[in-house]
């Protein structure tokens, strides 16, 4: 295989998982653009939706489509349970208090699935078979081409959402300033409510198409939520535009790395890739800088 065929063919690999990247990325940006906080669960999210749809389609033996729309309500629920209960009661709303909040969430269903699903990893078929399309001498999986058409269809969806419906738009305000939406009759609590069940529901999509090419087993949300974090870091955090050009450009150098240069770096690179951009542009791609008065 000749190295611009290589090139292609890792290019095609890291758009793929770029894509996956993205959609998680989008999810860190719903919250934080809601609540100012990161929330660290994102990860556990998208591992409970690759587990759960092994289950309702493996195990329970439920048609593709209803495993897969009942697996992204159901993290959703994660998502909105995570709210309403220790976030909303929480004694101290300090910022710092509820991304620590957030990191116990995540460690308790880490330990709550290892308990439930066991240590092994479990798969998916893929989608619609496995024989590749061949693109100028690189094979492109049928799989591949449902992470990508998902991941646009999303969001397209979530675009349409919040600049064309009241609740999008209420969003919208809440996450410009929380104060003037609640003096404006916002209700501010239920938008954030629903920006932690569109966060979970994100993270399952993520998790549901990714596991037919990668597995998934209870430990994996940690290093995936990371990498989501990279890229709406390196896009912008809290720009939905900037996730996913953060989440493609990580997958795409991921896969380039790997391939070019030894798999062995290509964890260490999202993180390499995170420190540069903070100690370079802060604000991401896309991101803008904040003006303070002093």
């Amino acid at each position: 295989m000749s190295l611009p065929v290589q090139i292609l063919q890792f290019m095609i690999t890291g758009l793929t998982t770029g894509s996956t990247y993205a959609l998680i990325a989008i999810g860190f940006s719903i919250i934080h653009n809601a609540t100012g906080i990161v929330n660290f669960a994102q990860g556990e999210f998208v591992m409970l939706g690759g587990m759960l749809m092994v289950t309702f389609f493996n195990s329970l033996k439920l048609p593709m489509v209803v495993a897969f729309a009942l697996t992204v309500f159901s993290v959703a629920a994660v998502g909105l349970v995570l709210e309403w209960g220790p976030l909303r009661h929480a004694k101290s709303k300090e910022i710092l208090v509820l991304v620590m909040i957030t990191v116990g969430a995540s460690i308790a269903i880490k330990a709550l699935s290892m308990i439930f699903w066991g240590k092994n990893a479990m798969t998916l078929p893929p989608f619609s078979g496995e024989a590749p399309f061949i693109l100028l001498g690189a094979a492109i999986m049928p799989q591949s081409l449902w992470i990508m058409g998902i991941t646009i269809l999303v969001v397209a969806a979530l675009n349409y959402f919040f600049k064309r419906t009241l609740t999008g738009k209420a969003m919208r305000a809440v996450a410009a300033s929380r104060r003037s939406a609640m003096l404006t009759g916002i209700p501010v609590d239920r938008m954030i409510f629903l920006s932690f069940a569109l966060s979970g529901g994100l993270g399952a999509v993520a998790g549901i198409v990714l596991t037919p090419i990668t597995t998934t087993s209870f430990d994996v949300g940690m290093m995936l939520g990371l990498k989501g974090f990279s890229a709406a870091i390196l896009g912008g955090y809290g720009s939905m535009p900037g996730a996913v050009v953060g989440g493609l450009l990580l997958g795409a150098l991921e896969s380039l790395a790997a391939g070019l240069v030894s798999s062995e770096y290509k964890d260490a690179l999202a993180f390499l890739i995170l420190l540069v951009v903070l100690f370079y542009k802060p604000s991401g791609i896309l991101g803008r800088g904040t003006l303070r008065r002093v």
